[in-house]
């Protein structure tokens, strides 16, 4: 249930952040509402898949500038896995598309912002 509930955080706060950062976005070659929304669901799965797997390994490497930077290294990790999730969906008609590092920060800092709000309005159940 928890991984159900991250998913559709995810796919929430990748939407608030393709709205406002203008250089991400999410190819959707049909044009139509549903397949947005189902392209969306897909990149918010591989996203949190990519979280959920790849992001501990990357956390525990990168510990030592962790703790040197007091935790802020954790956007630019943030920033990586956004990064990633835009590659490996790049191999699909219905991918996400980053212009590069500095734009995936904006975004990866709107996705964390809506990803604890959301959790703190859920109980703090998820996390």
């Amino acid at each position: 249930m928890t991984f159900i509930l991250r998913w559709v955080f995810n796919a929430l706060a990748i939407w608030v952040a393709v709205s406002f950062v203008s250089g991400v976005a999410i190819a959707n070659p049909d044009g139509r509402n549903q397949t947005a929304l189902l392209t969306l669901a897909f990149i918010a799965l591989v996203f949190t898949v990519v979280n959920a797997f790849v992001k501990p390994v990357v956390k525990l490497l990168s510990l030592p500038l962790l703790i040197l930077t007091l935790g802020l290294f954790t956007l630019v990790i943030n920033a990586l896995m956004l990064m990633l999730t835009a590659w490996i969906s790049s191999y699909t008609d219905y991918g996400l598309t980053v212009d590069g590092f500095w734009t995936a920060m904006w975004a990866a800092l709107i996705i964390s912002i809506v990803n604890w709000a959301l959790g703190a309005l859920s109980g703090g159940r998820v996390g």
